[in-house]
């Protein structure tokens, strides 16, 4: 098995695999946290399905980058979304929920009435459940995946205290003077960014579990922010590698395995976690 693995690991397309699927595992795991703690942790789903339904239109109109459509419309949802239970009438869960069915139908209709492919169920189930698209990135795509991520993580780092007090007391922050609507907005465009960047690794179904299971993994060992945020993000991309490798050498649909990492992983931090709260106590 490891001559097989190390056999596959010679090919550029594996190791363009792996590089993206570490970034976005990454940049997936910085702001799980935040958002887990924010009780926004679906709207990973809800944006997947905006995006789902931008990538049908980009596919109808035949563009040959779609991340053009795409990225406006994931950004523009998340700022609606996390704008969502300030002084309005509809709260955060049921917008989520409203933008994602709503977003999903009609994606789904698009493609059915302006169908483009003759194998209309093959294209739907390889979007929501993942693909091995991931397995046949171009150069130019791993380049801007490559980019999108180093733009976020250095932004996160920059911005790290600011997003650490508009996460935990956003009326604390606009008293002290920080400019908590321009930090809400910088927020929803990086997880717009993630979307968008992790479809082509899990699929719009799976993006949520990608974003929340490192995180709440991580607050089951650790009680501060830095720790948990640290622990998701080694967590997260230990177990993107590890369900990339499986799936190579198994078979199996990247996504999928990925995700099912998450949650054994899940499950073993819960066993920790408990053992090192019988420890301290």
């Amino acid at each position: 098995m490891l001559e097989t693995l190390l056999t596959y690991l010679k090919f550029p397309l594996v190791q363009h695999a792996l590089i993206v699927g570490v970034l976005i595992a990454l940049c997936s795991s910085l702001l799980g946290v935040t958002l887990v703690l924010k009780r926004f942790s679906y709207i990973g789903d809800g944006l997947s399905h905006v995006a789902f339904g931008a990538m049908t239109i980009a596919a109808v109109l035949k563009m040959t980058n779609d991340m053009l459509l795409i990225l406006p419309f994931t950004v523009l949802s998340a700022i609606i979304l996390l704008r969502t239970g300030q002084n309005t009438k509809i709260k955060g869960d049921a917008a989520i929920a409203m933008i994602s069915v709503g977003a999903l139908a009609f994606g789904y209709l698009i493609m059915n009435i302006f169908s483009t492919s003759s194998n209309l169920a093959g294209d739907v189930c390889s979007t929501l459940f993942g693909s091995t698209s991931i397995l046949t990135l171009t150069d130019e795509e791993v380049w801007i995946c490559i980019g999108l991520s180093v733009a976020v993580v250095l932004i996160f780092i920059l911005f790290y205290h600011r997003i650490f007090a508009v996460t935990f007391d956003e009326s604390f922050a606009k008293a002290t003077g920080m400019r908590v609507e321009a930090y809400r907005l910088l927020i929803a465009t990086i997880i717009a960014v993630i979307i968008v960047l992790a479809m082509n690794l899990v699929g719009s179904l799976l993006i949520s579990a990608l974003v929340i299971f490192p995180a709440l993994s991580a607050m089951r060992m650790f009680g501060n922010f830095k720790a948990v945020t640290i622990c998701s993000a080694i967590l997260s991309v230990s177990c993107a590698l590890l369900g990339i490798l499986i799936s190579i050498l198994a078979g199996t649909p990247v996504g999928s395995t990925i995700v099912a990492v998450d949650v054994v992983a899940f499950v073993i931090s819960c066993v920790v976690g408990k053992i090192m709260g019988g420890i301290k106590r």
